[in-house]
């Protein structure tokens, strides 16, 4: 599985087009954090902290697409480099002033989140040209989604260590300087400079036209749902099992066991055709998320956090194949951008469900709202199955360009 991955990784831009994509990623990753640590060090309230999150988190769900559609039509380095100093900008001007005067935190957030760079719908649209090989994008596609949750578990890390060690402001200056980096690193790359998107069909739907991506957006809605709801659930769960740390516990068990099933998964070549195999991920996803609710003691509870995001990384990679197997014509990096705002939507929504849920049920109501979200996913893509059944034959990955898997790369993880 390790040597795959090395000779991935060694393809040439694979390496810097990762690692600067997950780079100029962290202001995303760590926003909620740092607001609220900013917003509490000048006085500020949760409440206050929250309003300021929602906005940069709605302005983020509205911008991925409209940026996204941008880069489909001006290329990469055209869109996501001025879009990611105009956010860095917006973040550095709430870092200076604060939570007041709230009319000019609430525009500095809402520029900060609506020109958030579309680098993971990016990524995932120039794979094919770099690596060339179905299995390769593949693989990618699970790494990709496997490095996520480093990024997500060592981002808030970084913020703390920031603030420790300079000040709340320091913190936010320097995860925004980051992500222009990170964009930087990207779109001077030679694939993301000489990257175009296909001719695309003149309507303002876009790829929501493909009854299939349609699906795909409501279905990892309810994903986010879960997901979101399980970070409030395990600070309930802490509050009576021993204190913050647990809730650290479970939510490293979850990327771990995300980090584990995405590199398992990425490792092999899976025949058959991808929908399937997204339905049969997506019901292992439902169904490791129903336990979660019986909430048991610690250890146990950390070993049920790793299950459930076993096959989270997974359904993702799979996703991401099928994303661009039904995305219309010119329109891959919006289609990308459109799961990503679902996922990031919903996870807001979870987030908002699951505080009530914890609030009068306890943490085994709160972690119930994840069990039903995953379910709800699941009969989505059951239910909407026959538009997926219909994939739009110019995909990326089906194209005659993407020659054969060569031997070597999965000769020796067959199934």
């Amino acid at each position: 599985m390790a040597a795959g991955y090395l000779d991935l990784l060694r393809t040439r831009h694979t390496a810097r087009l990762l690692a600067g994509t997950l780079v100029g990623r962290l202001p995303n990753a760590t926003a909620a954090l740092g607001i609220v640590l900013l917003t509490r060090s000048e006085g500020g309230d949760f409440t206050l902290a929250g309003i300021l999150s929602a906005v940069y988190g709605i302005a983020t769900a509205v911008g991925q697409p409209l940026l996204g559609r941008a880069v489909d039509r001006y290329g990469q380095p055209r869109v996501m480099l001025p879009a990611a100093l105009l956010s860095a900008a917006g973040m550095a001007v709430f870092a200076f002033s604060g939570p007041e005067p709230l009319p000019l935190a609430c525009t500095a957030m809402l520029a900060a989140g609506l020109f958030t760079p579309p680098l993971e719908g990016g990524l995932r649209a120039l794979w094919p040209s770099v690596l060339k090989r179905a299995d390769r994008v593949h693989a990618a596609y699970a790494l990709d989604a496997a490095a996520q949750e480093v990024m997500f578990a060592l981002g808030p890390l970084l913020v703390t260590l920031l603030v420790a060690a300079f000040s709340e402001t320091a913190a936010l200056l320097w995860i925004a300087a980051l992500g222009v980096a990170g964009a930087l690193s990207v779109v001077t790359a030679p694939p993301s400079r000489v990257w175009r998107a296909e001719p695309r069909a003149a309507d303002w739907l876009g790829p929501l036209r493909a009854p299939g991506l349609v699906s795909m957006i409501g279905s990892f809605f309810f994903v986010g749902v879960a997901l979101g709801s399980i970070a409030v659930a395990s600070v309930a769960y802490a509050d009576v099992h021993g204190g913050g740390m647990v809730s650290s516990y479970l939510l490293s068990a979850l990327s771990l066991g995300a980090l584990l099933g995405g590199l398992v998964y990425g490792a092999r070549h899976w025949p058959g055709i991808p929908e399937r195999r997204l339905r049969l991920l997506m019901a292992g996803l439902a169904l490791c998320y129903l336990p979660l609710a019986l909430v048991p003691g610690v250890a146990a509870m950390t070993a049920l956090a790793g299950l459930s995001g076993l096959f989270l990384a997974p359904s993702l990679a799979c996703a991401f194949v099928v994303v661009d197997r039904h995305a219309p014509s010119g329109t891959v990096t919006e289609a990308f951008s459109w799961l990503v705002t679902a996922f990031g939507v919903g996870a807001a929504v979870g987030t908002a469900a699951a505080g009530p849920a914890a609030q009068y049920g306890g943490a085994s109501a709160a972690f119930a709202v994840a069990g039903v979200g995953g379910l709800v996913a699941l009969l989505v893509m059951v239910a909407t199955g026959r538009f997926l059944a219909f994939p739009n034959p110019a995909g990326a990955l089906e194209k005659d360009r993407i020659a054969a898997p060569e031997p070597g790369f999965t000769s020796t993880h067959q199934a």
